[in-house]
């Protein structure tokens, strides 16, 4: 079951499901969860793996950070035609082994030609959230940095949840060379 509005002010406010939420969010969120905002672009380059045990994700480097005190007009990225990026949220969540995220885009990210790829926020993750965007169109599109580009619903698990323990927890974006999976 998805979990409303009034049981999601109450996990945040005494949980901390999800920190750095904006005032928007806080005060007047809409829909059955929250909008997530652009907080950081990498780019990928360079080899990767991904094996049964042992992986190794390709290189990544930062291209762009939402700095706070910075005008809209400088503070932007423009994602190229073709590229593929993975972006950071500005947001944190916090989830407790009994509620999971799944996370959406925006429909103005595909009314633009940008396509997300993301996947289930697991039972007990803790951080930042990444996922891909590509700019499948022909048409430059620059985004402001701390735009809304997600939503995230939370979902009550039945039964028992186990608590998430891959090597992303804390909202790292790239192993750093290879690395045994656990």
């Amino acid at each position: 079951m998805i979990i409303g509005q009034d049981q999601l002010k109450e996990l945040v406010e005494k949980n901390q499901l999800v920190s750095g939420l904006c005032e928007r969010e806080l005060n007047n969120p809409e829909g059955a969860g929250f909008d997530l905002r652009l907080g950081e672009i990498y780019a990928l380059s360079g080899p990767g793996f991904l094996g049964r045990e042992e992986r190794s994700t390709p290189a990544i480097k930062l291209l762009a950070r939402y700095e706070e005190d910075a005008r809209e007009s400088e503070n932007f990225f423009i994602f190229q035609p073709g590229g593929y990026y993975l972006v950071k949220t500005l947001e944190k969540v916090n989830l407790p082994v009994t509620i999971t995220g799944l996370i959406f885009p925006r429909t103005t990210l595909f009314r633009s030609g940008l396509g997300m790829f993301n996947g289930l926020v697991q039972p007990g993750y803790a951080g930042e959230l990444t996922f891909g965007l590509a700019n499948l169109g022909q048409s430059e599109i620059k985004i402001s940095l701390a735009a809304r580009v997600a939503h995230i619903t939370f979902h009550e698990i039945a039964g028992a949840g186990r608590q998430y323990r891959g090597q992303w927890q804390g909202g790292r974006v790239g192993t750093n060379g290879a690395e045994t999976q656990v």
